[in-house]
This record gives C-alpha cells, structure tokens and sequence, in this order.
C-alpha cells in the first residue's frame, strides 16, 4: 500500500526530538502523529493547560471520524502524480481527474439509490445546506415565502432559516415530541399553499433519532411541496433510498463516514425537477450549481469512503450496536440515574446520548479527560446553557445539564468501552460524593417537593 510506504518514508527522514518520549495509551483510535503540537514527557501530554497521561479514548464520531486507511491509499495518487485539474479538457491530466471525479460521483449516488447525475459536490453538509434551504426559497421567491423545519435541526439550517426571515419568508419551527421525533401531523398543519421547502434532518446529530422519512416524504409528495433533508449523520449508517421516502434536496458530508474532511455532496432530484439559486458565482463548474475547482483527492476519497460503508454498513451496524449496548449496560450496572436522551427504538446505535442525575455536566466532561466525548451543554459568554436540541424535547435544565453524547464507530474497540465505562462511572461516583443533593435522595427526600428559600 502506497500510505504504508509513505508512512516508513516519513519515518526515517523526520528527525525525532531528543528531549521528548512518546508514550501513547493502550486503548486508543488515535495514531501517532509526525509534529504533535502538544508536550510530552513521561508523566503525559499537556496541551491549552490541561493534562493527561496519554492520547484520550475517542467517543466523538459525530464530530468526526477517522479516516479509513483504504480511503486514504485511494486519495494519495491524486496528491502526488495525478495532480490534473479535472475541468482541463485539453490533456491527459485533466481526463484522468475528471474520469475519477465521475467514478465517485456514481460511487456517492450508489449509496443514496440516486443517479449520478444528481449529485453535487461541495465542500461538505453546511453547504449543501445553505444552498438548500436558500437556494431553493430564492428561486421561487416570486410564489413560495414559507419554509418548514424543526426546532432540532443543525445549527447550519437553523441560522439559514433565520437568514431568509431576516429576507421576508416566514419559517415555521416545528416542536418535536419528547422521543426527539417529528409529530406528523403538525408537519401536515403546517403546510400552507406558499410553503416553499420542508427540511427535516434524518439523524440528528446530539441525540442520534431516526425521523419517519418515508411518511415525511409522503406528506410533502401529497402537497407537491419539496423536501431536503440533512443527512450528514445517516450517509453510510443506515439505508437511505431517495426514491422512497421523495427526497428532493439532501445534504451529505465525507468526515462523517470516515473520509476526508472538506468535502460533501448534495443530492437534487432530477425528475420532478428541483431548482435553487447557486449561493457562489464562478466558472460554472457542478452543472452552475456550485462554482469551483473540484478538489479531484478528497472527492476520491469521499467515493471510496461511501463504497466502502455500502459494503460494510450491515456489519458495522451489528458491531457498534453491540458496542453501545456493552457501553450502556456496562454504566447502568455500576450507578443509577441514567437516562437515554431521545428515542430508544428509532435511533442510530451509534449516538448514545445519556444524562446523569445529580451530577454537573462540565464537571463530569472535564473529569473525562481521557476519554474524548461531547457534553450536551454549550458555554455562552454569559452563562452555562443547556442544549437547545434537549430543551426542545423538553428535558428538565438539571439533567439537559448534565448530557454527555458518545459516539461509538467503526474502529472504536471492546477495550475502550470497558476503559470508557470505568472512567466515567469512577468520575460520576465522585461528583455524586460531593453532591448534596444526591445525599438528600439516598435519604429519601423529594427534591422536587423543597421549596428553596431565597437569600
């Protein structure tokens, strides 16, 4: 394999500093890398002040994925000696990058059940996004002035929204119900002749829920109205299929799947046809949709990525199913006052999004220093604030506080879970320790009955 070439080439001409002695940890995804820029000693690694024995477990695969190597060992020649701009189309270098822009284009549209002539690439799902929710709102602007989406959605089709309301169109936020899920028939309500767009996302990023795609499509196919999805979180993790569930826009992201970053797609429906606006002006590369050089490596490696993740989905979805079940039980056997944020049938095993009572979110994330996870909270420069996909489900702020999201994968292994269960459990035994509120419930008494008196 070339990258394992590279890799020994980078071996031996990269000096190592004399003063330093990597120590990496026995239960970690992450691989040594050339020029860290952190300190290491033998006592740990200390970066932006915060020090730990070794690289942290990671449990953040909504975040981001590592990439596969087989991606990788597909990318690498279009780095090195098939470097063409694939719009060149006077020379070989031109057709060879073009003709493996196309292969991942047909590979991307495998996935989805789509045609390869409806996917377009960009440079990832905040993107596709934009030009979306207001590609779609501005070329129709003249008859449709109201989209519909939920009060979940990500931050990125949140703020677009906002954006054409700042515009004029009027946006309905629909609320979900307390399993994360949208309640179709509000969706039906809220449907009005000058609806424009619905979007809905299909797994959600904090909580992991699965929305009712095909009976959302079937309601927007019943008012002839289009329906984009963003489908960052589903792409490669359960079966998508355009025709379906009568997807008109879908938004699609590479990291995600454990390809390379910088690079997505958006899926438009050809037949019925869906126009929108291009949002950037240019050489009218991707059918004028999405002017740029297509960036010939990384759109390889997203093809080769959503090849791959056709082949493996079924085991990968056994695998880490198992996983997040030897995670959950591994924690609600050894402490109490655990609680699955977001529906338990309808989710992707994945995100597995739980609270903890009576312990302080930021305290517990930053006990986990070695284990890499997000928290459901969000700092503002003001206060501490619970997130707003968990206040829309209506989880009371103590334990929206306290939601710690983690994010199992492909690489993830059985050792870092137990590490995982262990280290988290050890912390929140310890918060709890401090807590004088969990001492009053092992008393018996109901919190919930106190009046607190102010001072």
């Amino acid at each position: 394999m070339f990258s394992k070439f590279l890799t020994t080439a980078l071996r031996r001409t990269v000096p190592k500093p004399c003063h330093v002695t990597r120590r990496l940890r026995p239960f970690s995804t992450a691989a040594a890398v050339v020029g860290e820029p952190y300190e290491e000693d033998t006592t740990g690694i200390t970066m932006k002040g915060v020090k730990i024995s070794g690289r942290p477990l990671y449990l953040d695969m909504q975040a981001t994925s590592p990439m596969d190597p087989r991606v990788l060992d597909a990318m690498l020649p279009y780095h090195i000696s098939r470097y063409g701009n694939p719009h060149s189309r006077t020379h070989y270098y031109g057709w060879e990058s073009d003709q493996a822009v196309e292969a991942a284009r047909a590979q991307v549209a495998t996935l989805v059940k789509a045609s390869p002539k409806e996917i377009i690439f960009t440079s990832g799902a905040t993107e596709s996004n934009n030009i979306s929710v207001k590609g779609v709102l501005h070329f129709y602007k003249d008859k449709k002035r109201h989209v519909i989406t939920t009060q979940t959605e990500h931050k990125c089709v949140l703020d677009s929204c906002r954006h054409l309301q700042q515009e004029g169109f009027d946006v309905t936020y629909l609320p979900v119900k307390s399993d994360g899920l949208v309640d179709l028939e509000k969706l039906r309500a809220a449907i009005r002749p000058d609806t424009g767009l619905v979007s809905v996302m299909m797994v959600n990023n904090e909580i992991g829920v699965i929305q009712p795609m095909e009976e959302i499509g079937k309601i927007c196919k019943e008012f002839n109205v289009p329906f984009h999805t963003d489908a960052a979180q589903a792409l490669g993790k359960i079966p998508i299929d355009v025709e379906k569930m009568n997807i008109s826009l879908m938004s699609l992201s590479g990291h995600k799947i454990y390809g390379p970053k910088g690079v997505g797609a958006l899926y438009m429906r050809r037949r019925p046809r869906i126009r929108v606006e291009p949002q950037m002006n240019g050489g009218g590369q991707e059918r004028g949709i999405r002017s740029g050089t297509v960036p010939t490596p990384l759109v390889v490696g997203f093809g080769a990525a959503c090849e791959l993740a056709m082949k493996e989905m079924e085991y990968d979805e056994q695998r880490i199913k198992a996983l997040q079940e030897r995670l959950l039980n591994g924690i609600r056997s050894k402490i109490d006052g655990v609680v699955i944020n977001g529906s338990v049938e309808r989710r992707y095993a994945g995100n597995l999004n739980i609270s903890f009572a009576y312990v302080e979110g930021e305290s517990l994330l930053m006990g986990l220093k070695e284990v890499a996870v997000s928290s459901g909270s969000a700092c503002t420069s003001a206060s501490l604030e619970p997130s707003y996909v968990l206040r829309a489900l209506g989880v009371e702020e103590d334990m929206a506080h306290t939601s710690i999201r983690y994010g199992i994968g492909r690489f993830t292994t059985e050792q870092e879970i137990d590490r995982a269960v262990d280290l988290t459990v050890k912390q929140v035994e310890k918060l709890r320790e401090m807590s004088p509120l969990y001492e009053m419930v092992k008393e018996g008494i109901d919190i919930k009955s106190i009046q607190w008196a102010q001072h």
